[in-house]
């Protein structure tokens, strides 16, 4: 019985494609596939081609035309044929030219150049990547891969994985307590992915309230979605939400208020969860960075008031990296149905290994160990803001509690604007204040103050020292 395609390829563990269609003989379009092939770069340098037999076996030739074809192209230079280490494309000094000339590309006009990177890179919202628990993180890549079953290798799950989920379940109920079975839980690739499930999905409509001072990627992406947000102002307490109206929802960042700095206070928690009982409404607790409080104990979750009346929304991406793209919905028993049916039959975001591999992290306590280091790390990021500016710039306050990563600088009255440009010229990335306060925002009701937000997190720790010395160095001086 001949020998399968199949069972021979399994065999000698390469394919290599060549097309022998060109006239002549298949001695002469082998040679001319192979030159093809090593001009056009598809075979580079150093590779090694199969051997004659299983050639000639793949493309149906016999082995002396294999044989010929080879020994013609080493001859000219194109192969390198050594005892024992068998047939392979010869290293050039010099890019072949091309068999054909390629015609000449379109005119298009000339692109301005692109703008240098920042020696120092103070923006908000991302961790530290050098930090990044790579040992701790393989060793549970490597757990989940050996202890998976097999199912976890088909179709993902739109819940997410059930080991992901329990591990979930424990942690947030320890850590930040909230209620919840893993039923309950629903994962996506992050906050933005679960704002558009919910609303693009239609589980819940606008309008939606919001903190006058937050995220403007997530306002654009509510208003795309046709959703229209009503900026709630923020006081010394955190957001009004005694404004709170006709609104469907509101969405907001209870634990550490994103970006000016105070948690919601006490009564206005009990507040927002009353408001929600009485309307019908539900609360978005957008949980961005809850484990990192630095001059107490964090605050719970306001989750835990009312698990019926709040979606806690929460990710990876400031206690771990952006680059894992997964997140977590903690939801009313009411929405669950409603956000599968949303996400469809397949989980076509959040990868499987990579839910597995979370799940062994937090199972093991490397999570917990990973997020204690990188609390203390920037807690002592923060004190040598804090202490930068007490030395170069005692005018410069610091709003906000000490928690998260990022800090709000508070300027003089008119100097945000050239405090901004005044970094760029000393090689800070860095964003004002102004950048998130929301466009329907009333002066009347929240005046706009002037300042800097600085992201402590990104900078590697060799260069902190010098992103803080540039950054001292951008600001507006104070008063003679």
């Amino acid at each position: 019985m001949a020998e399968s395609w199949v069972n021979h390829a399994e065999r000698i563990g390469a394919d290599l494609h060549l097309d022998l269609s060109a006239p002549g003989s298949r001695r002469a379009a082998l040679v001319q596939a192979l030159r093809d092939a090593v001009r056009g770069g598809r075979l580079a340098p150093g590779t090694r081609l199969p051997p004659y037999r299983s050639l000639a076996a793949d493309l149906g030739v016999a082995r002396n035309t294999v044989a010929d074809a080879y020994a013609e192209l080493v001859a000219e230079g194109w192969l390198i044929a050594r005892q024992g280490s068998g047939t392979r494309v010869a290293e050039r000094t010099e890019p072949l030219a091309p068999a054909v000339p390629a015609p000449p590309l379109p005119k298009t006009p000339k692109t301005p150049p692109r703008a240098r990177a920042p020696r120092h890179d103070l923006r908000q919202g991302t961790p530290d990547a050098s930090s990044f628990p790579r040992t701790a993180w393989l060793a549970s890549y490597r757990r989940a891969l050996q202890q998976a079953p097999n199912e976890a290798f088909g179709p993902g799950d739109p819940a997410g994985r059930p080991e992901l989920r329990a591990s979930l379940a424990e942690y947030l109920a320890r850590v930040r307590g909230v209620r919840a079975e893993p039923d309950r839980i629903i994962v996506c690739s992050g906050f933005a992915h679960a704002l558009r499930l919910l609303f693009g999905g239609g589980v819940l409509r606008g309008p939606l309230a919001v903190e006058a001072y937050g995220l403007p990627f997530h306002r654009e992406l509510l208003t795309a979605e046709g959703v229209r947000t009503v900026p709630l102002p923020l006081d010394a307490r955190g957001a009004r939400v005694d404004r709170l109206d006709r609104e469907r929802a509101v969405l907001l960042t209870p634990a550490h208020q994103f970006p000016t700095g105070g948690p919601l206070h006490a009564e206005r928690r009990a507040m927002v969860v009353d408001w929600a009982r009485a309307r019908g409404g539900v609360v978005l607790e957008d949980d961005y960075d809850g484990e990192f409080r630095y001059d107490r104990k964090p605050v719970g979750a306001l989750q835990s008031l009312d698990p019926e009346r709040v979606i806690l929304v929460g990710s990876a991406s400031k206690s771990l990296s952006p680059a894992v793209r997964l997140g977590w919905m903690v939801l009313p028993e009411r929405y669950v149905g409603d956000v599968l049916r949303a996400k469809g039959e397949r989980e076509a975001w959040a990868s499987v290994l990579d839910q597995l591999a979370l799940a062994d992290l937090i199972g093991s306590g490397s999570y917990d160990r990973h997020v204690r280091r990188m609390r203390q790390r920037y807690r002592s990021r923060r004190d040598r803001l804090v202490a930068a500016l007490a030395e170069h710039a005692p005018h410069i306050g610091v709003d906000g509690v000490a928690a998260g990563l990022h800090a709000v600088l508070r300027l003089p009255p008119g100097t945000e604007r050239s405090a901004v440009k005044a970094a760029v010229w000393q090689g800070v990335a860095l964003d004002g204040l102004a950048e998130f306060r929301h466009p329907d925002a009333s002066d009347k009701d929240m005046p706009a103050h002037d300042g800097l937000v600085v992201g402590y997190a990104t900078p590697s720790e060799h260069a902190y020292g010098a992103a803080l010395e540039a950054l001292c160095g951008a600001l507006p001086p104070g008063e003679a």
